[in-house]
This record gives C-alpha cells, structure tokens and sequence, in this order.
C-alpha cells in the first residue's frame, strides 16, 4: 500500500512515541486505521523519515474528514482555540461526520497553527490564549484569597489574609481581611460581601479551596462540594462553580483585583489592626467605582448600580456556619474538642458513644446523633474557649455519679466494732459458727494429742531410735 501525502503526515506523528517505546504499532494502527503491516512498513524501517510517493495513477485516497475541511477551518477561523472534541460532535450532529475523533483531532492540530498563521498569531500568543466571557448584571461573582503576610507582624498576629468577591459584570470589589481561612472566616466574609453590594449573585466561582470542595477527584469527574457550602448556598440561593484544575483564568478578575487592592490600599502603609485595614479599604473603594474600567470601557460605578440592582435580596436570617465532627464521649462524660474538653449530661450518653460537634466562632454545641423522644438532638451548649487544655464544665452534667466524699482515711487505731447482743435467749454453738462475725471471735479448747489415744486405745507414735540391745 502506498500512502498519500496526507496519510504520511498523519501518520509521521507517531514515530517518536514508536521509538521511545510509549506505544505500539497495533496501537497505531488502530489510531490511524491503517493497517499493521503498512505502519511497520513506514515506521520500523531504517533512514530519513520521507514521505512515500503518490500510488501509479497519482491519485490519493480519500479521508472522511477532507470533505469538511473547509467547514473545520471556518471554525477555527471563528474561535482558534475552539476544542477539537467540540468540533467533532458539531460535525456528527449537524453535518452527519462519520469519522472518529482522533481523525478530527490530528486535522486540527495541523489547521491551528495554520488557521493561527493566517489571523496573525503567533505560536506564542497562542499559548497564552484564553477565552473571555461577558454576564448579564447580577448573574456572576467571583471569589478568592490573599496572603498579606506578617502585615501586623508588630501587633503579635502571625498572618493575615484578604478575602475578595468581585462582581463579573461590572468589576465592583469588595475586600476585607481576617487572620484565618477556616469555615466561619470564609463564609463570614461572604455575609460581609452581601451586605456590602447590597445582595447576593446568582452564580459564585471558586477555586478547588476546601471550604469549598470536599475532596479532590481526577479531571472530568464530579466536584463534592463540602456540606457547609451547600447548606449556605442553599440559604443564600446562589450556584457554586467550582474551576477546573489548572484554570486559573477562569476567575481572573478576582484575581487581578488581588493586586489591585495590595497596590493600592496595603502598599506603604502601616496598620495595628485588621479594623484599620477594613477602613482603608473602605475609602479607597468611592475612587476605585469612579475609575473607566480598561475592559468595558464604562465607568465602574455606573455599571456596579445596574449589577447591585440585578442582585438576589438578602434572606431574613443569616445562615450559621458551623464544623462538624464526630467525637467519642469519655467516661468522664467529657468529650475532646480543639484541644479542650466539654462536658456532656451524664444521665443521656454512655462511654464511648459517639456525639456530633458543632462549632461556630463562639460556641460549641453538642449533638447526639440519635434524637429523643422529643426529637432533640442537642446535648449541651458551651462557649468556645480561647487556647488549649481547658476543661469546661456544667455541675449538673455529673448528677447521679459518685463524688468521692464517702471516703475517710486514720492515723490511729480503729476501735472494736461492739458485739451484737442476740435477742432472747443466749444463743448456741451452731448460732455462733454460722455467724461468720461470731465464730471468729470463738475460743477453741486446746490439750495435748496423747488424751486422743487414750480415748481411742491406740499406742502412742514414737520417734526414738532402737538400740543394740534390743536389736
């Protein structure tokens, strides 16, 4: 069989990975359909890889996808950076392409740089692409974290962080910092962003952060999102979207105003407090809403009016974030929790028994994970204490349980207990031995063995030696 020009091409892709050993020549076959023998043929043999010459009546043989190559390029033409698998599915289901899918993808992969070369893009360029999106006002926000560092390292706080939700439509930030990025910081800050924009977007776009993803899964698989996040959404009435791996762009104007508000807020300042902070933040933001926004040309306070107006209202109570953990109950009744102990009801758990712990910023609550009979499940309430190696205590949790104050210690002799008197008449031998108290206190008559044999008529043991005499 003698390959065409383009064959050859498609083929000549596969020569490294045939000589590094990554896959096989049925492999390739496979791929290109072509046959096993005509791959050795052109890849196995020794010498310059050259393409093979046209067959005897100089005409190729035909690919399926040929005939929409012009409908592939205009594609391209459209969105250079259009996926490969998005085209093959538009071709077999507008145009009723029979081809596979790696055909489609080896065209594309020649058609792009070409495709790119005709628009005046570099190769370069191109690898920095991304697609831009616009939204309809109140449909998007955006969300990410800042490490500010040891900003208020003088003021003994080892951290501090910046929290950032920024509206897509018209770029209108909100930013304020905390000194941690546990549950009740990151959803506070959400509450704080609310009320500042005065309303609550329909779709937030996060990265992969634990608040947010409960775990991590191979790409293409579902993202499980972390119980509070879906409670809070939930309350709120919002969409979470949580990135794909490695897309960084995809919430790049959260991240661009990042720097804007470290360059323009933080840079050459000096604060005390993450309050001072949240304040200066606060009258940067009237400059930063009259600004012309690069992107959208308008100024960014005039678009922001449309997006707050856009926005979801608020619901009439805040949502109450909380950790959630299980946690075995000792048998003291106390159960371990930050490096603390807290103390459940003695009378409604048992040792090791699990119970749920819940625990906001200033409270811990404890939960069986059985209701009651009244369908209850909280157990005891207890303020969140600061540190470790406290022991927080409710008396009445320990009701019913031995206190140890029975106990009594001596340094000098303990006096006889006095002897039962026995009621009626004195009682008898048999009384006393099954009185285990009286029988050892009974007097038992001693005398020597030998008044034994007299009584029985035995002779006597002797232990004497024989003499010679008698012997």
């Amino acid at each position: 069989m003698v390959l065409d020009p383009h064959r050859w091409l498609e083929l000549r892709r596969f020569r490294g990975l045939l000589e590094s050993g990554a896959i096989s020549l049925s492999e390739i076959a496979r791929e290109t359909g072509l046959d096993r023998k005509t791959v050795r043929k052109y890849l196995s043999a020794p010498g310059p890889a050259t393409p093979p010459r046209r067959s005897a009546n100089g005409r190729s043989r035909a690919r399926a996808i040929d005939e929409f190559a012009p409908l592939v390029d205009s594609m391209l033409r459209a969105e250079v950076l259009m996926k490969a698998a998005v085209i093959h599915e538009r071709l077999a289901s507008e145009y009723g392409f029979t081809g596979n899918y790696q055909r489609t993808k080896l065209y594309v992969q020649d058609a792009r740089p070409r495709i790119a070369e005709e628009l005046g893009i570099t190769p370069k360029e191109l690898a920095g692409m991304h697609r831009r999106f616009e939204v309809i006002p109140g449909a998007q926000a955006q969300v990410d974290w800042g490490d500010e560092g040891r900003t208020l390292a003088h003021m003994g706080i080892g951290k501090v962080y910046s929290f950032h939700m920024t509206l897509s439509y018209s770029r209108d930030p909100f930013c304020c910092f905390t000194t941690s990025q546990d549950l009740q910081s990151f959803f506070d800050c959400h509450r704080r962003a609310f009320s500042h924009f005065g309303g609550v977007p329909m779709t937030i776009v996060y990265d992969r952060t634990k608040t947010v993803v409960r775990r991590h899964v191979a790409p293409g698989e579902a993202v499980p999102l972390h119980p509070e996040a879906v409670g809070f959404a939930g309350h709120y009435d919002f969409d979470i979207d949580v990135l794909a791996a490695y897309r960084p762009t995809g919430k790049g104007r959260v991240e661009r105003q990042v720097l804007i508000v470290r360059d323009h807020v933080l840079s050459g300042r000096a604060f005390c407090s993450v309050e001072e902070m949240d304040a200066a933040f606060a009258a940067w933001v009237p400059l930063r809403r009259a600004q012309i926004h690069k992107t959208h040309r308008e100024v960014i306070g005039e678009r922001a009016a449309r997006d707050h107006a856009a926005l979801k209202p608020l619901p009439p109570t805040p949502y109450l974030v909380a950790e959630r953990h299980l946690r075995p109950v000792g048998k003291d009744c106390l159960v371990a929790f930050g490096g603390n102990l807290y103390s459940v009801p003695a009378r409604r758990v048992r040792p090791r028994q699990l119970v749920e712990i819940r625990a906001t910023k200033s409270q811990v609550m404890l939960h069986s994970t059985v209701p009651g009979t009244d369908g209850d499940t909280l157990l005891a309430m207890h303020a969140r204490v600061v540190g470790r190696g406290v022991r927080v205590v409710e008396e009445q949790h320990w009701d019913g349980l031995p206190t140890g104050k029975g106990r009594r210690t001596t340094t000098g002799d303990i006096p006889p207990r006095p002897r039962p008197q026995p009621r009626g008449e004195e009682a008898g031998p048999l009384q006393a031995l099954l009185n285990r108290a009286a029988a050892t206190r009974i007097e038992v008559g001693r005398r020597p063995l030998s008044v034994y044999d007299e009584l029985t008529g035995t002779r006597p043991f002797t232990t004497s030696r024989p003499t010679k005499e008698s012997s």
